[in-house]
């Protein structure tokens, strides 16, 4: 069963048949939101809103590690994130999606592992490559056999949040590396190492990020929404394709 988390423009997964939501303890407190169990194209898999119910959670106050750890209870096979970025690398546009393959970390303060303290030796995980291979495979192949580009091959930088950046923190961004910016890709890829899973995301641009494009002069959110809405409707169809797209099951709605 895969398990699809879903950040800013995505809230729902409108094409998850639901069966039913449990609500999960954790040892490490309440996740964001139960979690909604269903069928894609009648192949099982869960989706849990990063954000809660209505997007009331910011970044910096998601429990990563429950949201992993009730997944992980539920023996996952592996777990889709799903998330808006800015784009910094000049060919990235507004409505991309974006296959990334590593990692720049500049949070702090959040909960990042699962083996700190209660006399839990400590452990080292090996994050050379942060993605899973195989999933980020599968992710690029359903996304050439439904025409839909996907740029791969782009470096994460996880900001702290909630503001957004400003033109100087991208520039040192771009310096380092990265390719887009976004606020929620860690601790969760970690967390879901150490838990054995799976992971890989799928990030939609939704903006230039400062100082790149028409964000020179400043991000204007209202122009945000349908950017999101019709890229997270191409995201929808990957995941289809991802769980097990069947001919009789077509794409159901569009909405966020």
């Amino acid at each position: 069963m895969l398990a699809i988390i879903g950040g800013s423009g995505l809230t729902t997964l409108s094409n998850l048949d639901v069966s039913h939501r449990e609500v999960v303890r954790t040892p490490y407190g309440e996740a964001s939101g139960a979690l909604v169990f269903g069928q894609i194209c009648g192949q099982p898999a869960v989706f849990l809103p990063r954000h809660g119910y209505g997007h009331t959670i910011p970044p910096h106050k998601v429990n990563y590690r429950a949201n992993l750890w009730a997944l992980h209870h539920h023996k996952v096979t592996g777990v889709i994130s799903v998330a808006s970025v800015g784009g910094i690398r000049g060919d990235l546009q507004p409505g991309d999606i974006v296959l990334p393959h590593q990692i720049l970390d500049y949070t702090w303060g959040r909960n990042s592992t699962f083996f700190d303290g209660n006399g839990t030796p400590v452990h080292h995980v090996d994050f050379t490559e942060p993605y899973d291979a195989e999933l980020r495979r599968r992710i690029l192949e359903a996304g050439q056999q439904l025409s839909v580009d996907i740029k791969v091959d782009a470096v994460y930088a996880a900001t702290q949040g909630p503001r957004l950046e400003t033109a100087a923190e991208v520039n040192r961004l771009e310096r380092d590396g990265a390719d887009v910016v976004g606020m929620t890709g860690m601790p969760e890829a970690v967390l879901a190492r150490e838990l054995g899973l799976p992971y890989a995301a799928i990030n939609v641009v939704a903006n230039h990020a400062a100082g790149r494009g028409d964000s020179v002069n400043g991000i204007h959110f209202e122009s945000l929404e349908h950017v999101l809405h019709e890229a997270m409707g191409r995201v929808r169809t990957i995941i289809e394709r991802l769980v097990g797209y069947q001919d009789n099951c077509p794409p159901i709605g569009m909405s966020v």
